[in-house]
């Protein structure tokens, strides 16, 4: 089922829907969050055609580096997007001139160094960011959880704090792959542990020891994107074929700490089966965190961009496939700068930029501040936001919660019931019926003890009365 809304789309025409999803998972068109603002491409730029390019990365001084992966080097533009830095094809290694082949991701650490995942050199090559000087690679990883005849060909690359390192590698189902600083692979991380059950621990007790090391106790899973945040949890977004789950949050254990929303859905299109332009599971290629707990996954198999709050709410939903301008072929990797989004296309070999609408910004800026802990100075925002789309259901949560925040539990009913929101309307109405208790406990109880006197007193009157009226009339039954 699909309601159109107020206010459809925002000012500007645009060449996809946007939509997100009511309480009964029914597709309510909105205003577009996002319209298209230009495209850059190596020709734009001046260096000649981009080829089969496939990750981006905004480094924390705010330029963009782009794995062009086909021309086998990495380009880096200013944040405007619009003047090349440089083009790195070739750095200095061991005294002599040393090249890529099919670089394939890219990252630049919080400590100024360039992480270029080498694909088909079996590498990743550390740079210092601000002369190129070659630091080291980390390549032929050994350890006794590794199968002999595996080779290292990683994909995408991220880097915390620590300058830890965590890859995504070809043809590596086990999790991410993990190094220290110095380069030692360590182990997986993020690995979907298998919850053995009654039988298959009979079965392994009975196995020989050759075929319990083939037992494989982890769900083969397949990341595909990868972002950390300032505080070192990972951010992977992964192919998921149920469309429940296509992102993980993973603190420093490894362990999944991704909150989600009130359908429990962080994997895309929630209408997973059926025929339509809206249904059917999603292929979350890449993630990108963006701030203050937003997060945004990307959809190549429908050129979607889904957007989610640190409660795993879904904010908004805006994109497509197409042939006009601002719509994708084959996108495969997202970033964001300012209040631009990137996504770079790797069959049209060039950057999508697309610009927040009032509209998104008012829900980005409402989200942050509840993000903050100011609940009640979001309120103006929300307002804004109900005004041009009456049907979004996120903000009157997001009033109702200001209203609950502020001890006003009637007004934070009303919204919180709009919102449909049963989980803080119940809190909301739990708080009244508190409140309510205690300024008129005394009232309610002085009414129950009066009653029940005056019950005492009646049933007294009433026996007394029945007890004179048998003595008249037994005594007029004497006479």
């Amino acid at each position: 089922m699909l309601t159109e809304p107020a206010m459809a789309k925002a000012d500007t025409i645009v060449p996809y829907d946007s939509y997100n999803y009511d309480y009964w998972e029914n597709i309510v068109f909105t205003p577009a969050p996002y319209i298209p603002d230009n495209s850059v491409s190596g020709t734009t730029l001046g260096i000649g055609s981009f080829l089969n390019p496939q990750d981006l990365c905004v480094s924390p001084s705010g330029d963009v580096y782009i794995a062009d992966t086909g021309n086998n080097r990495v380009v880096v533009v200013d944040n405007s997007l619009t003047k090349v830095l440089r083009v790195i094809e070739s750095f200095e290694h061991d005294g002599q001139a040393d090249t890529f082949k099919s670089p394939y991701g890219v990252c630049v650490s919080e400590n100024g160094q360039i992480y270029i995942a080498d694909s088909d050199n079996g590498r990743i090559v550390v740079l210092e960011e601000d002369d190129l000087s070659f630091v080291k690679t980390i390549s032929n990883p050994t350890s006794d959880v590794l199968e002999d005849d595996f080779v290292f060909n990683p994909l995408k690359v991220t880097v915390d704090y620590a300058d830890r390192v965590y890859c995504i590698a070809r043809r590596m189902f086990q999790g991410i792959m993990v190094f220290e600083s110095e380069g030692e692979f360590t182990g997986f991380f993020g690995t979907v542990k298998v919850n053995i059950t009654p039988w298959e621990k009979l079965w392994r007790k009975l196995s020989t020891k050759e075929q319990r090391s083939r037992q494989q106790l982890f769900i083969p899973t397949e990341f595909t994107g990868i972002d950390i945040d300032a505080d070192g949890f990972v951010y992977a977004s992964n192919f998921d074929s149920n469309g429940i789950q296509a992102v993980r949050r993973l603190n420093p254990k490894g362990e999944d700490v991704i909150r989600k929303g009130e359908n429990a859905n962080v994997g895309g299109d929630i209408l997973t089966n059926g025929t339509s332009d809206y249904s059917g599971v999603s292929t979350i290629v890449d993630v990108v965190y963006r701030d203050k707990g937003i997060y945004s996954l990307l959809d190549s198999k429908r050129g979607r961009i889904f957007t989610y709050d640190h409660e795993g709410n879904l904010l908004y939903i805006f994109g497509g496939l197409g042939t006009q301008a601002g719509t994708f072929t084959t996108p495969v990797a997202i970033e964001a700068i300012g209040d631009k989004i990137i996504v770079l296309d790797s069959y049209r070999k060039e950057m999508l930029v697309f610009t927040e609408t009032q509209y998104g910004d008012l829900i980005n800026q409402a989200v942050s501040l509840r993000y903050d802990g100011d609940e009640t100075l979001a309120v103006d925002l929300w307002k804004q936001v109900l005004m041009l789309d009456e049907n979004n259901e996120l903000a009157n949560v997001g009033i109702g919660k200001a209203y609950l925040t502020s001890g006003d539990n009637v007004q934070a009913m009303k919204y919180l019931r709009i919102g449909m929101s049963r989980q803080y309307y119940s809190v909301a109405y739990r708080r009244y019926r508190n409140e309510f208790l205690k300024e008129y406990l005394g009232v309610i109880l002085t009414v129950l003890i009066l009653m029940v006197a005056g019950i005492v007193f009646f049933n007294k009157w009433r026996k007394k009365k029945k007890g004179f009226i048998e003595e008249e009339e037994g005594g007029a039954f004497d006479v």
